[in-house]
């Protein structure tokens, strides 16, 4: 079966090239046959080097092409929004990298586009089987009655030129790597935040969060407890608490493509993880895992899990975050 669905790329930027790119590659429904970016020699050698058919020096070029069905738009944050409202009033599907926007006024645009095109927001980690595989462990009832999440995701980038550290486009560890446990915590309790509280410090030069805390109440006495940084030794971890057992995701967010993850399932009879009982994963990228999911979408195959909806709730919960920091105190998401 030839792949249905033909992408473009906007932009040669690292999570695309070294990531998105290969997994599409490998993925059933789709092929690259575009990417773009403001250097057209750049676009040119990125695409010899990835295999990929055309380049183009401008990100309208691309989306003037009337071969290409999706784009994937992995831009910095702040050109999140408006490339992908170009990309749709052009005719296209758009699987847009996360956060979606930087903030929820901006991305409640989306929720105005044409209904026939799809948008997403790539949250590759939900595509992934692990992922799945934990939240039938959660709703067979394995764990008991799942009370707390925690999780903690990190890297060490202090460089003052890297678009991370530019608090004006989006910068900082919670809206990079933060939506990731907050997420998390949506996906395994399946239900909203009741109230949000933050403890966040930032860098004196660059303006952003370097290293943000959290709690998220979920109501019914379950929460979500993480803390992520942009310049701490790098470390991920996601562990479910429940009544009757505890879930641990070895590697949660960053999962090695291609390669086997791991889950671990402890009853706690026994310290230390002596009890824990490890199943592996078979071998997965999410990356094709979401493209995938996405191509079906948009093949009319099955419905589009998460659309723009979903997104500008998880842009509600990122601001929450942001407004207790200012507030020093809680903040209500549902009365």
């Amino acid at each position: 079966m030839s792949k249905a669905i033909r992408w473009g790329v906007l932009s040669t930027a690292k999570i695309g090239r070294e990531k998105f790119i290969p997994g599409l590659q490998r993925s059933k429904t789709g092929e690259v046959t575009a990417i773009a970016s403001r250097n057209l020699e750049t676009a040119q050698a990125t695409a010899h080097q990835l295999g990929i058919e055309k380049a183009y020096g401008s990100y309208e070029d691309l989306l003037a092409d009337p071969d290409i069905d999706a784009v994937y738009n992995p831009l910095p944050n702040h050109l999140h929004v408006p490339l992908t409202l170009q990309a749709v009033e052009a005719g296209k599907h758009v699987l847009c990298e996360k956060p979606i926007a930087l903030d929820a006024a901006e991305a409640r645009q989306l929720l105005d586009l044409p209904k026939d095109k799809l948008v997403a927001e790539g949250f590759m980690v939900r595509a992934h089987p692990q992922w799945v595989r934990a939240r039938e462990i959660v709703r067979s009832g394995q764990l008991g009655e799942v009370k707390v999440i925690q999780g903690f995701f990190s890297y060490f980038n202090a460089n003052p030129a890297n678009i991370r550290n530019n608090a004006e486009i989006g910068g900082g560890a919670l809206l990079d790597i933060g939506c990731y446990p907050m997420v998390a915590g949506r996906y395994f309790f399946e239900r909203e935040p009741v109230r949000v509280l933050s403890l966040i410090e930032r860098d004196t030069a660059f303006g952003t969060d370097t290293l943000t805390s959290a709690l998220l109440d979920f109501g019914q006495g379950c929460r979500l407890e993480f803390s992520v940084s942009t310049q701490l030794v790098p470390y991920q971890r996601l562990n479910l608490f429940g009544t009757k057992g505890r879930l641990e995701m070895v590697v949660p967010f960053n999962a090695p493509q291609g390669a086997e993850t791991l889950l671990k399932v402890d009853t706690g009879a026994e310290l230390g993880d002596r009890s824990a009982e490890t199943e592996v994963i078979a071998s997965a990228d999410q990356y094709a895992e979401l493209a995938d999911k996405f191509g079906r979408a948009v093949l009319g195959e099955e419905p589009l899990a998460y659309g723009p909806e979903d997104a500008v709730q998880n842009m509600k919960i990122l601001d929450a975050l942001f407004a207790s920091e200012k507030r020093e105190g809680w903040v209500r998401l549902i009365d």
